[in-house]
């Protein structure tokens, strides 16, 4: 977090990027629709001026946050993906490299479950999707693998695989959300993946 004086000078990026943080940071203990630009600018001890200078409106304000999530939870994907001595040793570490990053940043899932219900169409809404179908498609293309070596079967319906995947992590989050305890997350990660293997055919 930047100090009070110092984020009255911070270049246009960082302070994009301050912005994310503060609403992220916001979000993680109250209901994102109601987060408004004067709550945000408070938390960064700005003015609303000040904040409208880089986002012209609250939209602006959430697409660049769902902008952010996808740019952090990629990188993240991309190094746990690099990481798997195997194609199934990176789905796994690609499933706990997703639980870590929801558990350190609750309120990411709970603005982009907000953005996702909200009627009509959005730029925001519009990145969420653009993340989720990426997202299954990195999962398939890693399935696909997994299949061609005999990690799991050749004839598996990688397209549900994938959905089952990212809803076993949905599932997660939704409990940890009910609950109000996201470190829990962490905790049940591994053996939920190893249920989830089971049930697409791996060995664990």
């Amino acid at each position: 977090m930047y100090p009070a004086m110092a984020r009255q000078n911070l270049p246009a990026a960082q302070r994009r990027e301050a912005t994310v943080d503060a609403v992220v940071a916001l979000a993680a203990t109250r209901n994102p629709a109601e987060i408004t630009t004067g709550q945000i600018a408070e938390h960064m001890q700005l003015t609303q001026g000040a904040l409208f200078r880089h986002f012209p409106t609250k939209d602006a304000v959430w697409d660049a946050v769902m902008v952010w999530t996808a740019d952090q939870l990629t990188r993240r994907l991309d190094q746990a993906e690099a990481s798997g001595s195997s194609p199934l040793s990176a789905l796994e570490q690609m499933f706990l490299a997703h639980v870590d990053f929801v558990a350190a940043r609750p309120g990411v899932p709970r603005i982009m479950f907000g953005e996702l219900q909200r009627t009509g169409d959005t730029a925001a809404k519009r990145s969420a999707r653009a993340l989720i179908n990426a997202y299954r498609t990195r999962l398939i293309r890693v399935l696909d693998r997994c299949g061609a070596n005999g990690e799991l079967p050749a004839d598996l319906d990688t397209e549900a695989a994938a959905t089952l995947f990212v809803g076993t992590i949905q599932g997660l989050v939704m409990q940890a959300m009910m609950s109000g305890d996201f470190t829990e997350m962490r905790t049940m990660a591994g053996r939920v993946f190893s249920i989830y293997l089971k049930g697409i055919g791996g060995k664990p």
